[in-house]
């Protein structure tokens, strides 16, 4: 499977023959330099590494920057230069959506914005048409350009999030890893964002930027003042150009619908469509055979009838069930129950330590660290926790993920990996439980695994005696993080980066 990697496109400086839009870019194109800390999952009280990169952003409406979410993840220092200007003026980010890797950043200093004006947001540019991209590439702290032509249209994975896919369009424009964020214009107007590409030894001159649909859609929904996760309609669905399926189902041979194979509980389609349905149409487009539908003239997934909505948006589908039509109205609601695949920046890591035991949640982030070390059957946990809907029955699965060594724990080593079934009888369905159950029962703490009969037991007197002992030897100032700590940024709102 081919890896992509987010990096932003390389910024060559080219002739380009539009005078006009390099000077426009000249003012309202800069350089984000960001400080940033990445938290530690394989010790998660230790805020982890610092780290310093640079990428690039440019002036919207209303004195607003706009940049990539990678650029600023993790982010404790902020500054933004403008070319010709040997200032850096301190910034903050004001909102940030990891699911389409874009991010606004403010700077306060007004006199930053002398001589800038808003670049305007323009449509989706067509196929083999030529577009211009810029920003900073390394080598050099000049405004550059390159010009590159759009070569693909499509429905794509967004890597920063892990599990998101947008549209996303294609343009053979040559990669560099350690720029993203810069505006791609055409005429002009600002027609997208770079934001990643493959790397040079899977394909050469091959990158992508974020079209305007989606950004228009971020901007939008910060306009009350935070972000909120994409919405999803929360089926999997088959084509259905198949002849003898459509037979089979007693649908003529015209070319169009796709097939309900699963409804995701909780989601939005929960009790409104059926396995087996045959979608027809969504808000009035006509679904084809192979699950395209046709926006300003080109043909998408029809997923992006629903990316461009918000919670509580309708969608109405047109539906041939039990070989007959019917018209269906659903309410969206973000895909909570796909949320442990999205790799995870600003939250701290949740834990809680017991007698050097350490229990986290199941993330993405805490399966990198992981890797072979985990146990098949949380690997396996893991793979189908969504595709199984193992949601419903554990919410959050709690893994036992490491364990400090101590004399009081020696002999558990080996049981790091597994995915905690009940602590003291009381079943175990998220890390929230996990406190309460270890302060039930008698004297001893009983641990129990999935799929494994040999438990955990420690004494807890003796976890009282070797917890000051443990939490000194390993640098650890609290024996857990509590849900409230760790979960209050998961809607996209971010600490503010004061600027000193």
């Amino acid at each position: 499977m081919y890896r992509i990697l987010v990096f932003a496109l390389a910024l060559t400086l080219v002739g380009c023959g539009r005078d006009g839009q390099l000077r426009e870019a000249r003012r309202n194109v800069v350089m984000v330099e960001v400080t940033s800390q990445t938290w530690d999952y394989r010790l998660p009280w230790n805020p982890g590494t610092v780290s310093s990169a640079r990428g690039a952003g440019f002036v919207i409406s209303g004195k607003r920057i706009l940049t990539n979410a990678h650029v600023i993840s993790g982010a404790r220092y902020i500054t933004v230069q403008r070319e010709a200007d040997p200032r850096k003026y301190p910034a903050h980010v004001k909102f940030v959506a990891h699911d389409c890797d874009l991010a606004m950043i403010e700077v306060e200093e007004p006199g930053f914005f002398k001589g800038t004006t808003a670049l305007p947001l323009g449509d989706i540019p067509e196929l083999e048409s030529v577009v211009s991209v810029y920003g900073f590439p390394i080598g050099g702290d000049r405004l550059s350009v390159t010009r590159g032509v759009v070569s693909r249209i499509d429905y794509n994975s967004y890597t920063h999030s892990g599990r998101e896919s947008h549209l996303a369009i294609q343009i053979d424009a040559a990669i560099n890893p350690g720029n993203s964020g810069g505006p791609v214009m055409q005429e002009d107007k600002v027609v997208g964002v770079a934001f990643q590409g493959f790397r040079g030894d899977v394909a050469q001159n091959v990158g992508y930027m974020i079209p305007t649909p989606v950004i228009r859609r971020f901007l939008k929904d910060v306009e009350d003042g935070r972000y909120d996760h994409y919405v999803d309609i929360a089926i999997r669905w088959m084509t259905l150009e198949n002849p003898a399926m459509r037979k089979y189902l007693g649908r003529p041979n015209d070319g169009r619908g796709v097939v309900v194979t699963d409804i995701f509980s909780e989601g939005s389609s929960d009790g409104i469509l059926r396995k087996g349905d045959v979608l027809l149409s969504i808000d009035g487009h006509p679904i084809e055979s192979d699950g395209s539908v046709r926006l300003q003239g080109q043909p998408v997934q029809l997923e992006e009838i629903v990316e461009r909505k918000f919670a509580g948006d309708p969608v109405e589908l047109e539906v041939w069930r039990d070989k007959k039509m019917e018209r269906v109205t659903l309410k969206l609601r973000p895909a909570e129950m796909f949320s442990m695949y999205e790799i995870l920046y600003e939250p701290p890591p949740r834990y809680v330590l017991y007698g050097g035991l350490v229990f986290q949640p199941l993330t993405a982030n805490l399966m990198a660290v992981l890797s072979g070390s985990a146990d098949l059957r949380l690997r396996q946990t893991y793979t189908l926790f969504g595709q199984d809907q193992l949601y419903r029955e554990t919410p959050e699965p709690v893994v036992l993920s490491f364990i400090l060594p101590d004399p009081l724990n020696v002999y558990l080593r080996g049981m790091a990996g597994q995915l905690v079934r009940e602590i003291n009888g009381r079943r175990i369905r998220a890390l929230s439980d996990v406190e309460p159950a270890l302060r039930a029962g008698g004297e001893r703490s009983v641990i129990r695994f999935e799929g494994d009969q040999r438990p955990a037991v420690l004494k807890k007197s003796e976890v009282d005696l070797a917890m000051p002992r443990i939490m000194t030897q390993y640098g650890i100032s609290e024996t857990s993080r509590s849900d409230s700590d760790g979960r209050r940024l998961a809607k996209g709102t971010y600490p503010r980066t004061e600027s000193k």
